[in-house]
């Protein structure tokens, strides 16, 4: 289960990082990293992970339907439950009331924001962690903008 566990993640950041519009091409990418599969289980793979064609017949993540739903949820949840957010180096810490911070932690990562590399939520405080190269305090004002009631 490990291994295909890992070689879906590599294929969730190779279809982020490439543009790919074919299986063929999956299996070529997958095979170069050390994952030998066939047509069938990079098919499988995909469906598992949620990938589907987008307009331009490449492979994404989720469609954009989702993402935009995931996206004002998101709005929603920050506008209720963020009482401040506050970005230092690659950490952004969000305070919410007690109890609060794991919606909020579950709509950040179901909204995949850019530059958030995960979460990780306790009781009343959410702490984002931004890619390497990003600043905290630019994402933090981007998650302040995200929860503004329009």
């Amino acid at each position: 289960m490990a291994n295909t566990a890992s070689r879906r993640r590599l294929l969730r950041r190779l279809l982020q990082e490439h543009v790919v519009r074919s299986q063929a091409e999956i299996v070529e990418l997958l095979a170069e990293r050390g994952h030998g599969v066939t047509q069938a289980t990079v098919s499988r793979d995909l469906a598992a992970i949620g990938a589907s064609k987008d307009g331009s017949h490449r492979y994404v993540l989720g469609g954009s339907d989702e993402v935009d739903t995931a996206l004002e949820e998101l709005a929603h949840v920050l506008d209720e439950y963020a009482e401040s957010i506050v970005g230092s180096g690659q950490l952004v810490v969000v305070r919410t009331p007690p109890g609060a911070a794991q919606v909020v932690a579950g709509a950040i990562d179901r909204a995949r924001v850019a530059d958030v590399l995960g979460t990780v939520a306790g009781d009343d405080t959410v702490l984002v962690i931004t890619t390497e190269h990003n600043d905290a305090a630019e994402l933090a004002a981007r998650l302040e903008r995200i929860g503004e009631n329009p």
